[in-house]
């Protein structure tokens, strides 16, 4: 059990793509999509140093389940697998974390996520993270979502943008990531700004149309 804090946990839907809690029966699945994009990810990600492999190997994902778990159960964070729906069946093919949430006066959380990149440019990511945002601004009863990116991550930029986002802020050297102390571009999002257009998916729709 996952445990229940407010808007936890939660299975959310658009389509073809499927939010859900992660399952230990996950390990095989996460394993083989995070090993397969290594290229893809790694130069994102904060990662301790060791063999890729090591770290995104079923073994591993035991210890990832369990954190994700903990982190759920204290209020901290919501994570989600990302999944899509097609020809009847269900595959896992990206994450989405809304971590370090805190509340009462501050009500906010960080977003991040990935995905494979077989299924990159589908709208996979950011109908997923509009499905996040929406319910966290609902249900999680959160206030603002941030999300700080490397400049370089063109694609991921791509996703905050096209939901409208604003860029606020530029951090210098702020994670240490891919060996060196990486700058960050912060965006940001509140609850006012979508709830007149009738969230965030609702606003996705209409770019999409």
């Amino acid at each position: 059990m996952w445990g229940s804090t407010p808007g936890w946990p939660a299975v959310l839907a658009e389509g073809s793509v499927l939010l859900r809690p992660y399952k230990r029966g996950d390990a095989r699945a996460w394993s083989e999509v995070r090993i397969s994009n290594r290229e893809w990810l790694a130069p994102w990600e904060s990662a301790p140093p060791g063999p890729w492999s090591e770290m995104n190997s079923t073994r591993a994902y035991a210890y990832v389940y369990q954190d994700m778990r903990r982190a759920a159960r204290r209020g901290d964070s919501m994570p989600f697998a990302v999944c899509l729906r097609e020809d009847g069946q269900e595959r896992l093919v990206g994450h989405i974390n809304l971590g370090n949430i805190v509340r009462r006066a501050f009500s906010s959380a960080y977003a991040g996520y990935w995905v494979d990149h077989r299924v990159a440019g589908r709208g996979v990511i950011p109908t997923a993270l509009a499905l996040a945002v929406d319910h966290a601004f609902g249900a999680g009863g959160l206030h603002r979502i941030e999300v700080n990116i490397r400049p370089e991550n063109r694609a991921s930029r791509r996703v905050v943008e096209k939901l409208g986002f604003r860029e606020e802020a530029y951090h210098q050297r702020y994670m240490h990531i891919d060996g060196s102390w990486r700058d960050h571009l912060g965006y940001a999002l509140t609850s006012e700004e979508v709830a007149a257009e009738g969230g965030l998916l609702a606003r996705w729709r209409r770019v999409r149309a």
